[in-house]
Parts: structure tokens; C-alpha cells; sequence
């Protein structure tokens, strides 16, 4: 296989398996959740090796390095030799916690909760 000079930013993003397809890394670079030196950046956008590309996520800010270029999608276990994940431990730790911490349950159909039983919730909640 041989490497691309220039690759546009959402199709390494979709090819190094950021985004699940080539348009959703493409409206990620639309919306200014994709952002190389400090500014957003279009989809369009021809990447270099060795840019830092931060991915915008919810609650997470992600820092990738662009080791090699590519056009074609890869497989899994190639992704560590285009790609290095700067993304500190801590955020990545701080950002699963928020993400597993304990949330009510409520049966389908009971609708919403009345302001004693809210109450109630909080309370109960804040022991934990």
C-alpha cells in the first residue's frame, strides 16, 4: 500500500476509526469539533504528518498525533501506527467516571417524578 502526500482531515479521521463513517467526520469538522493549532478546522483540510488534532467529544477534549497518512480505512490493529493518542490519563479516567456514576431508575411510563419523590431521590442519592 503506498502513502498518500496529502489525505483531507475527515477521511484520516474516518480512516484511522475516530468517526464510525466518513460523514459523521465530516459534520464533527463542520461543527468546530475538530481543531488542529488552535482553530477549527474544514473538512477539506489537507493534514501533515506530526499535527496534533484535538476531537472535541462530550465532556472530553481527545489529542491525536498524526503519525502517517492514509486514505483507506484500517484495520484495528494498524490505528496505533498512524495515529498516537497524546489524550492525558487522567481526563480519559475522570471522563469514565462521569460516564458510569450512579443514575436513577425509573420504570417506563411512571412519568415524571413528583416534587416529594424528587426529594426523596436526592436524598437517597446523596448517601452514595
Amino acid at each position: 500500500m503506498e502513502t498518500p502526500t496529502t489525505v483531507r482531515v475527515d477521511k484520516w479521521l474516518w480512516a484511522v476509526r475516530q468517526y464510525k463513517t466518513r460523514t459523521l467526520a465530516t459534520t464533527a469538522c463542520e461543527q468546530g469539533k475538530i481543531v488542529i493549532q488552535g482553530q477549527g478546522v474544514k473538512p477539506s483540510r489537507h493534514l501533515k504528518i506530526g499535527e496534533e488534532i484535538k476531537i472535541k467529544r462530550t465532556g472530553l477534549i481527545k489529542t491525536i498525533k498524526v503519525l502517517q497518512l492514509t486514505a483507506n480505512r484500517l484495520n484495528a490493529k494498524l490505528v496505533p501506527e498512524f495515529a498516537e493518542d497524546l489524550t492525558p490519563p487522567e481526563d480519559i479516567a475522570a471522563y469514565k467516571a462521569r460516564a458510569t456514576r450512579v443514575t436513577a431508575y425509573r420504570d417506563p411510563g411512571t412519568g415524571r417524578p413528583t416534587k416529594r419523590e424528587r426529594r426523596d431521590l436526592d436524598e437517597f442519592m446523596g448517601e452514595y
